[in-house]
């Protein structure tokens, strides 16, 4: 083992589109910032050199940022399983002298290493929703997993209720430890714009609801929108600004199942498409909303009611175990199928008071997260 600081490794390779995953690793890092001085590890960023620009963001005192070309899925795997040596992480591990590594995505095989591997797995969406995903990326997953359960020792989960699909999906292995760390998220250097300028930039009305999700059908923005159609049926206006990246193929199902309900019921002042934004501009219009809509499907633990949580927002969700277990009583909640029962959290929904603190005070919350990931590791 090093002395001196623990050396903490960090794999940082994921796809740059799944901007959940490069929150979460990103905000990792940083929390490490909260624990106490002689508590911080010295971290080691081994990344894509396609993500310098997220890594390059990072501010933390002890940090390592090394470039590193990862082997291709496939060959990795292939390769691993022939030489026995997992090719994803094992001479990263004995080159920098960790102590940990985190997160062994990638398992192919048990390694020798006597240095805490710790894997993590955001969710067992496919299990619930197997028609959101190719038949290919369902046999992707279920073998990632598969080899994490087989080959590793310790697991990192969101929630308790992603643990509880584990338990429910897989047999879990007597000598795999399951960790939960649930995620935080860190606010600060917030853009320098006041409100007003903020609404003028991206046209928006004094009081709004905000939906921040990628657009994948699980994500379940009709909901909302239904509502909103269903108000203004009633005479009552309400307006969503609603961000996040738009589809890559042109002609997607979704969006355009989106863009009907929109124009078939004359939305188009009601709700403003935003697309995605500068992450700042997301959360100062987060910090002003009326409430958060998180009307989603399914989730592992939701990257945007943490962020609500930091900035003191109320939140409006989807009653999923996962959402009820985040907020606990100070979340409003609709059966996500219920567009009416949305509609009418919508219409007597009380005018925001920015005052109020809805969650534990920020300091607190960061520092005790800090502690819970470090000893995932101790």
């Amino acid at each position: 083992m090093a002395t001196g600081r623990f050396r903490l490794g960090i794999l940082f390779n994921f796809n740059p589109k799944w901007t959940g995953g490069l929150i979460y690793l990103l905000n990792v890092v940083r929390i490490l910032d909260f624990l106490d001085e002689k508590d911080k590890p010295t971290v080691v960023v081994l990344f894509n050199p396609a993500l310098k620009k997220y890594v390059d963001e990072i501010n933390y005192p002890y940090l390592e940022l090394v470039p590193n070309q990862f082997p291709s899925i496939y060959k990795g795997y292939a390769l691993s399983i022939l030489k026995n040596k997992n090719l994803f992480v094992d001479d990263l591990a004995i080159q920098h002298q960790l102590d940990a590594v985190f997160p062994m995505h990638d398992y192919p095989v048990k390694s020798k290493l006597k240095i805490k591997l710790v894997s993590w797995y955001a969710d067992l969406q496919h299990q619930y929703y197997p028609q959101f995903f190719s038949k290919l990326k369902i046999f992707e997953r279920n073998a990632r997993i598969k080899m994490i359960l087989r080959n590793s020792k310790d697991l990192v989960v969101s929630s308790q209720a992603v643990k509880d699909d584990f338990e429910k999906f897989y047999k879990i292995p007597k000598s795999l430890k399951i960790s939960i760390y649930h995620f935080v998220s860190i606010i600060d250097n917030l853009p320098d714009l006041t409100f007003e300028q903020l609404r003028e930039k991206y046209n928006l009305p004094q009081e709004y609801y905000m939906i921040s999700n990628q657009f994948h059908k699980h994500k379940n923005h009709k909901v909302a929108f239904e509502a909103v159609a269903e108000l203004k049926k009633k005479g009552i206006s309400t307006h969503i600004a609603v961000t996040g990246r738009f589809p890559e193929e042109t002609n997607s199902e979704y969006l355009q199942q989106l863009h009907d309900i929109v124009n078939q019921n004359e939305l188009k002042t009601s709700i403003s498409f935003l697309g995605l934004i500068p992450r700042g501009d997301q959360l100062l219009l987060m910090k002003y909303a009326k409430a958060i809509i998180q009307p989603s499907l399914f989730e592992g633990w939701s990257t945007v009611i943490e962020d609500a949580k930091s900035l003191q927002v109320p939140v409006i969700a989807a009653n999923l175990n996962v959402n009820i277990e985040q907020l606990q009583e100070t979340g409003t909640y609709f059966e996500p199928h219920n567009f009416g029962q949305l509609a009418s959290i919508l219409a007597n929904y009380p005018s925001r008071d920015f005052a109020k603190v809805l969650y534990e005070p920020y300091s607190e919350r960061m520092k005790k997260a800090a502690y819970e990931f470090l000893a995932v590791f101790k």
